[in-house]
């Protein structure tokens, strides 16, 4: 599916949590981590489950840096 967002992480997802609304979904890219909140549907549509490999897409008007 061709999408505009540049910024695309590939990882794999390491904890989903899954609420009565919402589910919290942490994926590992590398050595860092990205935590996403999604609609419970929206997880049970895609299928998601621990160990999955995704796609991180992160499409914003913020984006903060820091300088190690």
């Amino acid at each position: 599916m061709p999408i505009s967002a540049r910024n695309q992480l590939a990882g794999k997802i390491v904890e989903l949590t899954l609420g009565d609304i919402m589910a919290h979904v942490v994926v590992r890219v590398g050595k860092n981590q990205v935590e996403s909140v999604i609609t419970r549907r929206s997880a049970e549509e895609l299928g998601l489950k621990k160990g999955d490999t995704v796609t991180v897409v992160i499409k914003s008007t913020e984006v903060m840096l820091a300088k190690s």
